[in-house]
Formats: C-alpha cells, structure tokens, sequence
C-alpha cells in the first residue's frame, strides 16, 4: 500500500528540513519516476450490445478484492452525480443484484466519493475519469482531521477512462426501481490483479522503525501486530518468502557539513530520514531511525541465517513495546537487548550493520536504495507504507484480513494454505449443495475442492486410491486397492461365511461377476450350473445347486473329478493291486541296480581316470625312486 510519507506531513514550520528532504527526494528518485498502474477488469454482462471487458485503476483505499469477483448492477445517479456530498437514501437494483455506484471525476477527494457510496449502500464504486487519459491510481489524500473516513472504507474502488465511463452512463437508469428501467450488468474481476504462478508467495513490506508518525505509524504497527501470526504460519511452512524493506535517502553534498544533514544521517550522509519530532532541539534524531531501520534489516538477514526469518515480526513487536520512540523507550542497549532475549546473535546483528559513523557506504542500505527503484511489474517505492506481493504493489488498506487475502490469491490455485481457507477470508463454496460437485453418499467421498478463488470439481484421491471421471457427474475408484473403498463401485454379498465381490484387485477397473454368478458386475445372481447343465453332466452324476456354486455326486462306489466333469471307480480288485505292487517293486529294483552300478563299477572307473590325469602334474609313491637321485645332486651342488 502507498501513502505520502509520514514525516512529510506537517512540516511547514521547519523551513531548513523542507529543503533538505526536497533536495533529498529529488536526488534519490530519478527525474522521470517509473509508476505502475495495478489494474482489475470490467465485464459488461447485459445489455447485449454493450458486452466486452474494459480495463480499471485500482484505487489506493478500501478493500480491492483479490482472487474475486464481484457481479452487480451498475446506478448512475441523477443528483450528486460526483458523490461529493451524502446521498438522501440507499441505492437498490431492480434485480436485487448489488449496487455499483458509478460517480463522476472531480471537485472532492476520491476516497470521499467512495465513503458516500458506500454509506449509501454500494457494493462499489466505479468513477468516470472526466479527461481522456491514461488510466491512473487514485491516492489517498493527505491525513487531517477530514479524512478520518477513510480507514472506514471497506468496499473496493476503481477508475476507468472517459469514453467507457459515459457509455455507462447513458445506459444506466436514475430510476432502477422503474418498470422500465434497464440494467446495465457488469462483473467486476481481481482474479488476474494478484499473478498466481505457483505454490509459494513472494512480498515484500517497505517500512520504517519510526513510530511518531500519528495515525498512519498507529496502523502500520496494528497490521504488524495482527498480521505477525499469518506471516509466521506461511513462512515456518515454506509457503511465503517475506522481506523487509526500508526507505532512506541520502543528503546533497551542499548540505553535508551542515547540522541538519549531521543529525538526519549516517556515514557522511549517504543515509538518512526525517527527523522523528521535525525539531532539531528536542527528542530523538534523524540518524537514530536510520540506525534503527539498520538494526532490523539486520535482524532480519541474521534470522534468515539460522533459518529463523519470521523471528523479524517478533522482534519489531517486542521493539515496539520496550524501546518505542514515541513513548521516549528508545536506546541503543534497548534494541540489543530485544536482540538477545529473542537468541539472535548480537555480534552477527553488529558485524552486519557495520560502522555508521564511517566514510564509506554500507552495503545493506546501498542495496535497499537500489531496490527502492522498480522493477518488472512494480514502480518506483517512494512512499511509506508499501506492500509489495509477488512484484506488483498491493492497493488497499493496510489491515490483517484485506492483506491475508490479497497474499492467498497470489498461490497458485489450489496450493494455498490452511490459513488461507478461514472462514474470515474465504467461504467454503463446498458446503452449499457440495458445489454442484460429485459425492457418494455412502462413503462421503467428494470430488469438490474448496480453494481461495473458489471450489473445483476434481475426482480426489482416498487412502492413496485414485477416482477418475469428470468431478461433476460421477467419480470411479481405479488401479491398485480400488477394491477397498466401496467394493470399487462393484456387487458384493455375503451369506453365512461365505462373501462373493465383483471387483478384482488384479484387475484396475470394471466389473466382473465372479464364477458361480451372472450379472453385470453391479448386480451378480446365482448361476444354477445344474438347471442349465454346465456342470455334473455325466451319466451317473447327481448335480445339487449351491450359492455361487454346486454339488456333485456319483452313483456307487465312485467319485467325481470337477476338472474332466466325470465319475471314476473309487476301489480296485485283488488283481489290481497285485499289479500296482508288481510295477512298484520293478521300479524299486531298476533303483537300486542303477545305484549299485554307479557306486562300484562306474565310481571305480571314474577313480582310475582322475588318477591318470592327476600322475602327469604330480608326483606318485612309484615315482619316488626315479626323482630320488635328483634331489640328491641338488643337494650336493
């Protein structure tokens, strides 16, 4: 978020500081600023010959929408057309859509024409630029007296150009209640202001450790305060990557020796910051919120090292309560010791922030002075506070329930965390009517998904089972285990001890009756194998009907062989078994004729063989007499 600078307001009084932060400011921001436009887009639903998508200015109050839509009917007052004064009564459509006020440009603050729409019942606001122009953001006025309204604002705001603004005009009714009113239907869409491109959000808070600013240093340390918890969860889960950035500038060299540029500066103002008070008399100084935005850009970079990064957003907080500025806490031996009571290395936080009283440039505020300048899709940071997400700065109130959104709509749908689904920030699209998604009432499973920018209709996976389908009409368990959850969408029956399924685990999908029933794998009944003789067809069978299966028995003395479906004697005669004993005893004597061979007169032969073989490598007992002499002479020699 973007607002003029704290210390820049109410200056008037120090003539000297107004040069210097001019000097300052013109030195540290080029001659040609480089600011980007944040933009959402129109739809024209209705009327037909109206239809097409127009670009918008986000305005820089109220809460934009990110990751939304918001669809309603576009009014076109006929009195305080510009909605600089309080409208006599609430504005109503015909239809009972929601109200989008639409105000002309000029004679009062932005931000007012958005309070008076939304005390008159808007959902929001659009306003007709008056000159044709490029599109460009609404600020937020000066904070005074006047201007408490506009932390009030909660509905969004936007700008479009001249030419658009009057077609919406000449179609929009004054008398939306009248018969013959027609309604100018539009769609107002952020899901593309906040790139999404994948599981983890980059952003970026540009700050300052000064906290006398009045309301506006007020609100910031409310957000930190209410916002710490959200960024500690998103981070100690990998799913945010936060950095802290703080604004300085630096003095011109005519002003160097000067006090001013002394007490507003360190290291030989290369880095510095209004004073805290605007006095140089009194109070804390310029160079010891300099030093300070030093300490926590430090603190942040040595927590990033030990891979404690959220440990920022507590030590901003204890700062707050035990060193503020503003209740006259501060001291350098306060920071350091919030410092230590948190672990942090204090030699580390030291050895980072360097010397500033040295005549040389300090790399970390040199980097934070390069990265003020834009970027890609983000402008020039020139003004306090800034919140920046995924590079494109964020446009709204700086408060814990508007930022929490427009950070989860920067996830890729369908990454986001837990945090991003609370009931606070997003409605859970599957509890009405389950989304219109498919859900089987028997096991309760669902294929709606519930994500930040709104359900999906996606077959789910279940106990590592996966369903496949189209999300909407229905959903089938396949491959590996399908048949655990609900049979696999198959028939089962269990009788007794006896249970019968239609689903295979071999098999990754379909149906199929298992053998003793017929059916098409959703509905299986008994086959009656004897009723329609598919089995115990032979002569002298008596075939028995079973579940899932039959009985067969033969007449006599016989039994029956399922495999050849037939009956075989189940005695043999005298005869019989005299020769089934004859052949048993011939095969056990072959047996052991074969084994006597093998052990006396092939093993004998086999023995000779081995040892011929063996006789021409080593030498035998015979040979003793023949080699006997050799040895001898070697001996002698």
């Amino acid at each position: 978020m973007a607002r003029r600078a704290p210390w820049l307001a109410g200056i008037g009084a120090v003539p000297f500081l107004i040069v210097v932060v001019v000097a300052v400011v013109g030195a540290a921001v080029p001659a040609m600023g480089r600011f980007v436009v944040e933009k959402s887009s129109v739809r024209v639903l209705s009327p037909e010959h109206i239809r097409g998508h127009h670009d918008a200015a986000i305005g820089n109050f109220g809460v934009p929408d990110y990751g939304g839509t918001l669809t309603g009917v576009v009014v076109y007052p006929d009195k305080k057309a510009t909605g600089c004064a309080e409208f006599d009564a609430k504005f109503k459509s015909k239809s009972r859509r929601p109200v989008i006020l639409l105000l002309d440009r000029g004679e009062c603050y932005f931000a007012l024409k958005a309070w008076n729409a939304q005390q008159a019942g808007a959902a929001a606001v659009l306003i007709a630029d008056n000159v044709d122009e490029q599109l460009l953001t609404m600020d937020t006025p000066e904070e005074s007296p006047e201007t408490e309204y506009i932390d009030r604002i909660s509905i969004p705001s936007a700008l479009v150009n001249r030419a658009f603004g009057e077609s919406l005009k000449r179609m929009s009714s004054p008398s939306p209640s009248s018969e013959a009113a027609v309604e100018v239907v539009v769609k107002l869409d952020w899901r593309e202001s906040m790139p999404h491109p994948d599981e983890r959000v980059e952003y970026e808070l540009w700050t300052n450790s000064n906290d006398e600013c009045g309301a506006r240093c007020d609100e910031q340390m409310e957000f930190v305060r209410g916002f710490r918890g959200h960024a500690q969860i998103m981070e100690r889960g990998g799913y945010a990557l936060f950095t802290p950035h703080y604004i300085t500038w630096y003095c011109p060299e005519a002003f160097k020796l000067t006090q001013q540029c002394k007490s507003q500066c360190i290291n030989h103002g290369r880095y510095c910051a209004p004073d805290p008070e605007q006095d140089f008399g009194e109070g804390y100084e310029g160079k010891d919120v300099v030093v300070e935005n030093l300490r926590q850009l430090c603190v942040h970079r040595v927590a990033n090292e030990t891979g404690r990064p959220w440990a920022w957003w507590d030590y901003v907080m204890d700062y707050k309560i035990r060193c503020s500025m503003k209740e006259k806490k501060y001291s350098k031996g306060c920071a350091e010791d919030v410092v230590k009571a948190l672990g942090l290395s204090l030699d580390k936080v030291l050895e980072c922030m360097g010397d500033p009283e040295a005549d040389t440039d300090n790399a970390v505020l040199a980097k934070e002075q390069e990265d003020q300048i834009g970027r890609g899709s983000r402008g020039d940071v020139t003004i306090l506070p800034t919140l920046v997400i995924n590079n494109v700065q964020y446009r709204g109130k700086l408060e814990r329930t508007a930022v929490l959104k427009a950070v989860c709509a920067g996830f890729k749908e369908g990454t986001e965390p837990r945090v991003c689904l609370s009931n606070d920030i997003e409605t859970n699209e599957c509890l009405h009517r389950n989304g219109g998604c498919w859900r089987d009432e028997k096991t309760n499973v669902t294929a709606c998904k519930d994500t930040f920018r709104g359900r999906v209709c996606e077959c789910p996976v279940v106990n590592g089972v996966q369903y496949e389908g189209d999300g909407y009409i229905g959903c089938k368990a396949v491959g590996p285990g399908r048949c655990t959850v609900d049979n696999g969408g198959c028939w089962s029956e269990t009788r007794g001890h006896q249970t019968f399924s239609a689903c295979s685990d071999t098999a990754l999908t379909g149906c199929r009756c298992p053998p003793g029933f017929q059916g098409d794998g959703h509905k299986c009944e008994d086959l009656d194998e004897c009723k329609e003789k598919l089995a115990c067809t032979c002569p002298n069978c008596h075939c028995k009907n079973t579940w899932g299966n039959y009985e067969c028995k033969c007449k006599g003395n016989q039994i029956y062989i399922r495999g050849e479906d037939t009956c075989i004697a189940n005695s043999m005669s005298r005869f019989g078994w005299f020769i089934t004993i004859l052949v048993a005893s011939c095969v056990a004597g072959v047996g052991i004729a074969g084994y006597v061979f093998y052990k006396y007169r092939l093993r004998s032969y086999m023995d000779s063989e081995i040892m011929a073989i063996m006789s021409q490598y080593m030498p035998l007992d015979s040979q003793n007499n023949e080699n006997q002499p050799l040895r001898q002479h070697d001996s002698e020699a």
